[in-house]
């Protein structure tokens, strides 16, 4: 059946309802649970990740033993300016060590420094910290998010495609059926002297 009276000079198809706005309500909803459903797993999974490293891991003090020497293009890490410099550092107790490390830049020899070591006394990265999780944690919500988002989404648009494709034939096949009685033209045709005017 037809859903609003005619008017005018012809009838349109049926309005869109509310349903596709509130499938992506619905969709964005879901999208920000898994976002923020995934955000707190990678938290846990991160700080669990951080404590186990953590318990091997153990800062020292290392003694730069000359002064230090600005890095090639090719070994300088980050935007945060630093150079290298010969360092020596006993860990564990009594069991001297030595390497490069990253220093400020113009060290000169006899800096202590503080380095991280691993449990045999080698040089190493230091364990997490809570901005680190809280970066990776938001990064991999947002993705999440995102991915559910954009695959609802997709959904969505998907199924509203092929419902305003079956609504608008059935209401093709309606207005064929009406429009003749509608507009007049069956009484015109029909009987006697169809087609005189």
């Amino acid at each position: 059946m037809l859903h609003h009276e005619p008017s005018g000079s012809g009838a349109t198809p049926p309005a869109r309802g509310p349903h596709a706005r509130a499938a992506l309500i619905f969709v964005t909803m879901i999208a920000v649970i898994c976002g923020a459903v995934a955000a707190g797993v990678l938290w846990k999974a991160s700080a669990e990740a951080d404590r186990e490293l953590a318990a091997h891991r153990h800062r020292v003090t290392a003694t730069t033993t000359d002064r230090a020497v600005d890095p090639s293009s090719a070994t300088r890490y980050g935007a945060q300016p630093h150079s290298l410099a010969s360092a020596a550092w006993e860990y564990p107790d009594d069991v001297r060590r030595s390497g490069t490390i990253q220093v400020p830049p113009q060290t000169p020899a006899g800096r202590a420094l503080t380095i991280w070591v691993d449990d045999t006394g080698r040089q190493t990265r230091a364990p997490g910290n809570a901005a680190q999780r809280a970066f990776t944690s938001l990064a991999g919500g947002a993705a999440a998010a995102g991915v559910v988002g954009a695959s609802g989404a997709a959904a969505v648009a998907l199924v509203r495609r092929g419902t305003q494709a079956r609504s608008l034939a059935a209401w093709e096949r309606e207005w064929e059926q009406v429009e003749p009685v509608w507009s007049g033209r069956l009484r015109r045709g029909s009987g006697p002297g169809a087609g005189d005017d």
